[in-house]
Parts: structure tokens; sequence; C-alpha cells
């Protein structure tokens, strides 16, 4: 079973992201997500400063499995990029909610953030 930290929000399309003490919001990929892909061979990031809106395909994870897609769950801009995951992407596996965090937003409209699924909504997602 997928371990799912109750004090984030998480998309239907398998990121999950929390507001830090800066009001900037940071989002990864879920446990289940990293499962799924397998062994994490590199990363593509956003590119700085650029604007996503909610479900705006942002990055790519590539894995010995596949290539995935990266959804931007909130509206915002691009303020931050994981850069330890460019020498150690396995860092996503091993620590998904952690240090396997791959970007920060700066919220437009930190409404969107309260629409996101709570951890026992996304459970059930998940769970089919």
């Amino acid at each position: 079973m997928s371990v799912l930290p109750s004090h984030l929000k998480y998309a239907e399309t398998h990121e999950w992201v929390y507001i830090n003490e800066d009001g900037h919001a940071v989002v990864g990929i879920t446990d289940f997500a990293q499962e799924a892909l397998g062994e994490m061979m590199s990363v593509t990031f956003p590119e700085l400063g650029g604007y996503a809106q909610p479900e705006d395909e942002v990055m790519s994870l590539e894995s010995v499995k596949s290539a995935s897609d990266i959804y931007a769950p909130i509206s915002g801009e691009i303020i931050a990029i994981n850069e330890a995951l460019e020498d150690e992407p396995e860092l996503i596996n091993d620590e998904p909610y952690d240090s396997g965090w791959l970007f920060k937003i700066a919220p437009h409209d930190e409404t969107e953030f309260e629409e996101l699924l709570s951890d026992s909504d996304y459970q059930a997602l998940i769970d089919g």
C-alpha cells in the first residue's frame, strides 16, 4: 500500500502539493506513481519563470519502464526546481515526499489548492 501523508493535497494525475512557510507550492509525485514508474533514470525540468495552469504538462520523468509527463496541480509561476535530481533522479523513488520533490510554484489562486484531493480521496482513486 502506498504511503499518503495527510498534510498534502493530491491531483488525479498523481502529483502531490503543499504550501510551504514561504507561501510557495512544493510539488512532487506520489509514492504510488513512483512505484508504477519504476527506477528513475532522468528528469526534464520545467522552465523557471514559466507560467503553468492546472493540468498543464510541465515536465517529464524517464524511468527504466517509460517516460511520464508531470502536470501542474495548480496555476502559478514556476520559481524553483530540485536541482539535486539532475545527478540523483533516484531520490524520487527513495523519498518521494521529501528530498524527491520536483518543482515549486508561486501560486496564482490558492483556492485551487483547496480543490485538490485529500489523502483519503486520493486513496479511493488509486484503489479504483
